[in-house]
């Protein structure tokens, strides 16, 4: 029997992309449209998700969360929301992104300049299929301060210090939180439901807080 790999991503690259062709394409494709972009001075990427991307991804949303309400804290998800900054011809829609230690800085805004306003404080990344651009820089110029990737089979933590990320082991903004126990409740996310799957998590999360 022949089994056929899709991939989990469909990624297109664009080169020599000037600036204002990349507003344009924004403008013009709107929030609606089921492609990510990501812009790294002239060099355009458009990702389309598929089913082995998305569905780490509405895990990792669960997760985080499920830890803001069992820990209290306060927090405004942006979403794939587009971060930009012409000043660094740098642009990306993450998979999410969320505003924790700043939340109070965007509260009832309901557009996002990083001209003026603050970076997300944490994004998270899915890269099963090798993307065109360093989003680590991108995501670096941008100032965001934590990043978690995952490849399809590893989670990692990143932390943003003199304008690059390094591996840490522990989450900035869930200090409880070690990347061992997000990638064990990934890896389980791959044989059990999501409801059951959640539960658990908030179940540990309340063992460690109690």
């Amino acid at each position: 029997m022949l089994l056929e790999s899709i991939p989990a991503e469909q990624r297109t690259v664009l080169y020599n992309v000037s600036w204002d062709t990349f507003e344009a394409l924004l403008r013009d494709t709107g929030e609606d449209r089921g492609s990510r972009f990501a812009y790294d001075c002239g060099t355009l990427e458009i990702m389309t998700p598929l089913f082995e991307h998305e569905n780490p991804k509405s895990n990792f949303g669960n997760f985080i969360i499920a830890l803001a309400e069992e820990l209290d804290i306060e927090l405004r998800s942006a979403g794939s929301t587009t971060l930009k900054r012409k000043l660094f011809a740098k642009g990306i829609e993450p998979d999410s992104c969320f505003y924790i230690q700043h939340e109070a800085a965007i509260r009832g805004r309901e557009t996002l300049n990083l001209e003026i306003d603050p970076p997300p404080d944490l994004a998270v990344e899915i890269d099963i299929t090798s993307s065109s651009v360093n989003k680590f820089n991108i995501y670096a110029a941008l100032g965001v301060a934590e990043l978690w990737r995952y490849d399809g089979e590893v989670v990692k933590f990143y932390q943003l210090l003199e304008n690059q990320y390094i591996e840490i082991k522990f989450s900035m903004a869930f200090s409880l939180v070690s990347v061992d126990d997000i990638n064990r409740f990934i890896q389980q996310s791959k044989t059990m439901g999501e409801i059951a799957l959640l539960k658990s998590f908030r179940s540990w999360v309340r063992g460690k807080i109690g």
